[in-house]
């Protein structure tokens, strides 16, 4: 069998014919001149890839930035994370395009078409960000079921928390079972993932709905969020006008803060919107179905369905929701008398302290945050300006739970803390999967065992017991910065490195051979991955650029700004080398 194929060998390898595939292969062919709406009808019935992209881009992070963004530009920025997540489908649609003209599994077709030194950085990359990032998913699946749908107040029990993790591990390693087996698994796997990619879509979908009914939703606002508006680059929301303006001489101070995390926000999106292990997945989970080049309009078709629809709908009620209750507004900061409540402390004195240090410099502060001094730094805190203290509550950041307790008297307890609960949870048990599933190809990969179920398992269970870990490690703020902010650094390093791989190996002859793009079909195929892997390299290049924490005392960000510039430069000269001798052996 040839290096390069698949975990499940074609036709052409074995000499055997697949009944079914093939007369799965010869309706497409047939469907190729059919009107629009006849193939529509048959793409929705053989989707499925695209709802794993689904499944693991709609985990904690698309939740915390969503809220973020309904948090600070309320409706302006509704246009945000759908035009980021379109640029992202764009090379997705790419890498299905090269792994399904091909039918070879991209880590071999990388190693040796453009650069081993890629391909394993492309794995590492990945394989890291399983284990790292199961572990908020998890954090955040045991936070919904405690504190949203069983309504725990305080501090959980140990054993409260390892329940919950038990059950959650226990049944993804079995729905991951279910993949491993193949056939009828298999099915039950891809139905599994839609049932809770729907059900995360619905419960904030309702969310909408109900908070729709109480007549608190301005929709005239909310489409005009819709329309792409740049001014937010060098302006604050128009929300925070007249707060900022109140606070006098220190307006300039919250003009710059708020127009720079606004700027961050839609910056990054463009750079994040699609994480390293998507681009990983995509490719074996269409090679694992055995598609082929007959599968190409299909597989476009399943991303748009699978993927952007569905991530389009959540995140957008998350931001409208939390722009509705949060945006512009105090009240679930402080009470009518004017106390702080004790669950949002933390967020507010996080924005109030970086006000503080600006106007007393960071060596003052420091010391006030020294051990001992807590009442000076209480005292520092009370006498900052009311309007200073308004400001800066308008700013701090809120979570799922604030989010629920605060839509709580508009929808009911029923809405707002059990059907959101159930939204929240899908989200993290279903990315949970996912990372796990991706973990179990990772391995399979870095150990040559391609359809190994053995390693494939093991490969799962390192990123599940990881994940599992989480909820004691994810509290502990330096254990969690020891492994986010590598992860990030890498991560952020690597989307450009995997985007412009995948540019490359579309433009291989010695790859695709007669199956390269021609004509102006190429041309389009290049402006739109060169448009996206540009916009990708500025947005990570300015996350990473961003990153002040230090890895043995070199600034992570500038180190990963240093990887990503050798790699490119790396795989550049890689590709060019192989081209060259592709060409001068025809």
């Amino acid at each position: 069998m040839s290096q390069a194929s698949s975990e499940h060998p074609t036709a052409t390898e074995t000499g055997i014919v697949d009944p079914e595939l093939e007369a799965e292969r010869q309706e497409l062919r047939d469907l190729a001149g059919q009107p629009t709406s006849k193939r529509l009808g048959y793409y929705f019935k053989r989707s499925g890839p695209g709802w794993l992209q689904g499944a693991i881009t709609l985990g904690g992070g698309s939740l915390a930035g969503a809220m973020y963004l309904g948090v600070i530009a309320g409706f302006g920025m509704m246009w945000l994370q759908p035009l980021a997540m379109i640029l992202g489908v764009i090379m997705l649609s790419a890498i299905a395009y090269v792994t399904l003209s091909t039918e070879q599994r991209p880590f071999m077709a990388i190693n040796q078409n453009v650069s081993p030194v890629l391909g394993w950085a492309w794995l590492a990359a990945a394989g890291v960000a399983n284990i790292v990032w199961c572990m908020p998913q998890f954090n955040l699946a045991r936070a919904s079921i405690q504190q949203n749908l069983m309504g725990m107040e305080g501090v959980p029990s140990h054993l409260s928390t390892v329940s919950i993790c038990v059950v959650i591990l226990a049944l993804a390693i079995f729905i991951n079972y279910l993949y491993i087996r193949g056939a009828s698994g298999l099915r039950i796997f891809e139905i599994t993932l839609k049932i809770m990619v729907a059900m995360v879509v619905l419960c904030f979908f309702g969310v909408v709905v109900a908070v729709t009914i109480n007549g608190t939703l301005p929709w005239g606002e909310v489409f005009r969020g819709l329309i792409p508006d740049l001014s937010m680059v060098t302006r604050p929301a128009d929300a925070f006008a007249a707060p900022i303006a109140a606070t006098g001489a220190f307006a300039d101070y919250w003009n710059e803060t708020i127009t720079a995390a606004q700027r961050d926000r839609m910056i990054t999106a463009f750079g994040t919107a699609v994480g390293i292990n998507m681009t990983f997945i995509l490719p074996y989970s269409m090679l694992r179905k055995r598609w082929g080049k007959e599968h190409r309009g299909l597989a476009i078709f399943d991303l748009a369905l699978g993927l952007i629809i569905p991530f389009v709908l959540a995140t957008s009620c998350v931001v409208i929701a939390a722009a509705s209750q949060f945006h512009g507004q105090t009240d679930d900061v402080f009470d009518q008398t004017g106390e702080l409540n004790p669950a949002m402390a933390g967020p507010y004195y996080s924005v109030v302290d970086r006000r503080l240090t600006e106007q007393l410099g960071a060596e003052a502060m420091a010391e006030l945050r020294e051990e001992g001094n807590e009442d000076a730094l209480a005292a520092a805190r009370a006498a900052l300006p009311q309007a200073d203290r308004t400001v800066a509550a308008m700013l701090a950041n809120r979570d799922n739970m604030n989010l629920a307790e605060a839509l709580e008297p508009l929808t009911g307890r029923a809405v707002a803390q059990i059907v959101f609960g159930i939204g929240v949870l899908g989200m993290a048990v279903s990315t949970i999967i996912m990372l796990m599933l991706i973990s179990g190809y990772v391995f399979c990969e870095a150990l040559n065992r391609p359809g190994d179920k053995v390693v494939h398992m093991c490969g799962t269970l390192v990123a599940g017991i990881g994940g599992f870990m989480g909820p004691f490690i994810w509290g502990n703020a330096d254990a969690r910065a020891a492994l986010a902010v590598p992860t990030s650094v890498i991560g952020g390093a690597m989307i450009p490195i995997a985007y412009m791989t995948f540019l490359l190996l579309m433009n291989s002859r010695s790859l695709l051979g007669d199956r390269m793009p021609t004509g102006m079909r190429r041309v389009r195929w290049n402006v739109l991955m060169v448009t996206a892997t540009s916009i990708a390299t500025i947005g990570s290049v300015w996350v990473l650029w961003g990153q002040t924490a230090t890895i043995f005392g070199v600034p992570a960000g500038r180190a990963g700004i240093a990887i990503l510039a050798t790699l490119l430069v790396v795989g550049l000269i890689g590709f060019l080398q192989k081209q060259g001798r592709h060409t001068r052996s025809a």
